[in-house]
């Protein structure tokens, strides 16, 4: 059904403005915090002999970056949406790179958790707003193609980056891993002021708030069905990957007994492949409907984590896990950045608060998932094959329920009988 011209949303610029030169910096933002998370993991041994610690306190440090990435996109989202994406895009990498100084020089673990918090809050502001800046510049298959590219980067980081960290963590220390994390943390500001122009003009943000006062409030469109549905989807589908990467040491170390050589060799395989259905995904956008895609990436890696949980009850050969779980996280590659699309694009008049939301959920259920996957001790797969399959079947029950558009529904009365047309 076509709005009234004086509700429709204001009208997006060009599509061409999304070139090259922003998606790459864009990615780049989307992978930032993915990398100071994941990164300086192999690193967690040598942090707890040089800073006179415990293992519980040095995983501290991950959860208080989790908890900043969550909060702080609450923060930044929102107030791009009054202010524009540039100013707080800026100020988000300037502290981080502050943040990230501090996580290095730490001279106890308390003030490692501090900088990590500090780090995690304003880092968010990279990955928040580099996705509302896709959504004001483009929208439909453009922005699924968009997000997709990003997330080519961006999705694959939390799983290239913990192999990275195994191979430079010996060498250069854990302050040297961070100290990697702090280049990058440069590269980044760098290139957001070189590259990123605002997207959101000041004419353009009198316009949004005009029709959503006339819509209604900005708590009311993130409760739409579409919204709503598609960014459980990709949370739930980004729980899933998550769960993997918490438990993959075990898994291929412990339950299939590789060596750390094998067990990195098939970390890296899996990261392959989902960067090449990640590309592939923005190849097909404009080209294959974006709901077929997310459909079809969902559906496959809910059967990857049946096929995983039946493995890991029944006793087969242990080696078949490693199919399981390919089967189970690559075809994710399908889902993240076209459900981001379709979410964000449900809600193009608060586009940053959206944004916010969808990334919080995104990192409060990565927190959640990383200590859950360990609860039935070692021994088993069981307690990660349910973890897994849980949040699968979650992403496809929100996936469906998000595909009822009561506002795209024609309805009919034929002979007595209700009949709904889907559009």
């Amino acid at each position: 059904m076509t709005l009234p011209a004086a509700t429709e949303p204001p009208a997006r610029p060009a599509v061409s403005a999304l070139g090259p030169a922003l998606l790459l910096v864009l990615a780049l933002l989307s992978a930032v915090a993915p990398f100071a998370t994941d990164l300086y993991l192999p690193a967690f041994p040598a942090m707890v002999t040089d800073l006179g610690t415990d293992a519980t306190s040095i995983q501290l440090t991950l959860m208080a970056f989790l908890v900043g990435v969550a909060v702080g996109q609450l923060v930044f989202g929102p107030l791009s949406d009054r202010i524009g994406r540039r100013v707080p895009l800026l100020v988000g990498a300037g502290v981080f790179v502050l943040a990230s100084i501090a996580t290095v020089v730490a001279p106890t673990v308390e003030l490692l958790v501090a900088a990590r918090l500090v780090q995690g809050l304003s880092g968010a502001a990279g990955m928040v707003l580099g996705r509302a800046i896709v959504t004001d510049r483009a929208d439909g298959p453009a922005a699924a193609r968009a997000m997709s590219l990003m997330m080519v980067v961006g999705g694959v980081a939390p799983v290239v980056a913990p192999l990275v960290g195994g191979f430079i963590a010996g060498p250069l220390g854990w302050r040297g891993v961070l100290a990697v994390v702090l280049a990058i943390a440069v590269l980044m500001f760098v290139a957001v002021l070189a590259a990123v122009p605002e997207s959101l003009s000041r004419a353009r943000r009198a316009e949004l708030r005009a029709s959503r006062a006339e819509q209604g409030s900005v708590i009311d469109e993130l409760r739409s069905r579409g919204y709503v549905g598609y960014t459980l989807a990709f949370a739930f589908g980004f729980a899933v990957m998550m769960a993997y990467i918490s438990a993959s040491p075990f898994l291929y170390q412990e339950m299939m007994d590789l060596s750390e050589i094998t067990y990195g060799l098939l970390f890296g395989l899996n990261a392959l492949a989902l960067m090449v259905v990640s590309g592939t995904a923005a190849n097909l956008a404009g080209r294959v409907d974006a709901r077929r895609m997310v459909g079809l990436g969902l559906a496959v890696s809910l059967a990857g984590t049946v096929l995983f949980l039946v493995i890991a009850i029944t006793g087969l050969p242990v080696g078949l896990l490693a199919v399981a779980v390919f089967v189970a996280v690559v075809p994710l590659g399908l889902v993240f950045g076209n459900a981001t699309a379709l979410a964000l694009g449900a809600v193009p008049r608060a586009a940053g608060s959206a944004s916010a939301v969808l990334g919080a959920l995104q990192f409060g259920l990565a927190a959640l998932v990383s200590p859950l996957v360990s609860l039935g001790g070692e021994g088993t797969a069981v307690p990660v094959a349910i973890v897994m399959m849980s949040a699968a079947v979650v992403a496809c029950v929100a996936f469906v329920l998000a595909g009822r558009r009561p506002t795209e529904a024609a309805e009919s009365v034929r002979g007595g009988e209700q009949v709904l047309e889907s559009a």
